[in-house]
């Protein structure tokens, strides 16, 4: 191994036949997998409670604990439920393939095992595991560089937080399936990226805006958009979206491209509104809090003028779910 490269991937390998085991180590170690041993269900149990483990070979008939009991423990244990399991049958075994998937495994290997089939579905399912590890990453940049635009607009980035999660809420009402809800409100967080580029006697100018520092002020809109401008994956094609379209408004009388109606997309008509809604009921230093109710009448005031009419009663809808979530990130 390389000084400062990851360490290979950990595999268990679960059987109570030794020669099983033996077989399996030299399939595996010649791709220089590290590997760890257990003859046993219990003992695999313990093992994984001891040091991570990246992917598990597991043998279904065994005495005592079979494999199937085996996966159930791994899946309903919190730390261990991500652990992908592999079950490893000999033809001979009556097995129910459907019951394995529906408690968690994802893959069969049928004995006697083939080399070149096992290093393909091992390989398979590592790489999927870092194909989530790299949306993960992803989704954690895209959330701390959002946060990051916050702080240096004075404040703590919490804004970020709730209003993200009343994105999904309104996304969900509104008809978006889990997934693009989900997709929205890991994208909201970048929609004042673009802050980083304003000079900070404008940003954090503590009276009211001049005319001339408001038109820079306004520029954020598009600054973000070329920050994130040309995107390789679809988070930061809907993370541009927000950006460049949440001050935009209903009426056309928005910016940066004072688009109107429809024309707006759909996500940046969620961000505007959940944004002001934040901002009504957050304290800042030159404002105090608006109570719920002051921010909602005004938000209907502004139906059809800055926002979607359409949105106006799924915020009133869904107003508990979005109260309880500014009482759980409360500044």
């Amino acid at each position: 191994m390389r000084i400062g490269s990851k360490p290979a991937p950990r595999i268990l390998l679960v059987d109570d036949e030794p020669s099983n085991l033996r077989v399996l180590r030299q399939v595996l170690q010649a791709a220089r997998y590290r590997l760890s041993f257990a003859r046993s269900g219990q003992d695999a149990l313990k093992l994984v409670e001891k040091e991570p483990v990246d992917l598990i070979l597991l043998d279904i008939m065994m005495p005592n604990m079979t494999g199937l009991e085996v996966c159930e423990r791994l899946k309903q244990n919190p730390a261990t439920a991500h652990i992908p399991v592999i079950f490893v049958t000999a033809l001979k075994d009556s097995i129910d393939e459907a019951k394995g998937f529906e408690i968690g495994a994802v893959d069969y290997i049928v004995k006697p095992i083939v080399p070149a089939i096992v290093l393909a579905r091992v390989k398979t399912h590592l790489s999927l595991i870092r194909a989530d590890e790299l949306l993960n990453t992803h989704i954690d940049l895209i959330q701390r560089l959002g946060r990051a635009a916050e702080y240096k607009d004075n404040e703590t980035g919490m804004h970020v937080q709730r209003m993200s999660r009343y994105a999904k809420v309104i996304a969900s009402a509104y008809g978006f399936c889990e997934e693009s809800a989900d997709d929205l409100m890991m994208a909201a967080p970048m929609h004042d990226i673009g802050k980083i580029g304003i000079a900070d006697n404008i940003l954090l100018k503590p009276g009211k805006l001049t005319e001339e520092e408001y038109e820079v002020m306004k520029t954020h809109a598009q600054i973000g958009g070329e920050i994130l401008s040309n995107p390789s994956s679809y988070l930061i094609k809907l993370a541009h979206s927000v950006a460049m379209t949440h001050h935009e408004k209903w009426d056309g009388t928005g910016y940066p491209n004072g688009l109107s109606g429809d024309n707006i997309p759909i996500e940046g008509r969620i961000v505007a509104l959940v944004d002001v809604f934040d901002a009504l009921t957050s304290a800042r230093p030159y404002k105090k809090a608006w109570s719920t109710e002051e921010a909602i009448n005004y938000i209907t005031e502004q139906s059809g003028k800055h926002f979607d009419p359409t949105l106006i009663p799924l915020l009133q809808q869904e107003l508990p779910k979005l109260l309880e979530i500014q009482k759980q990130f409360a500044e």
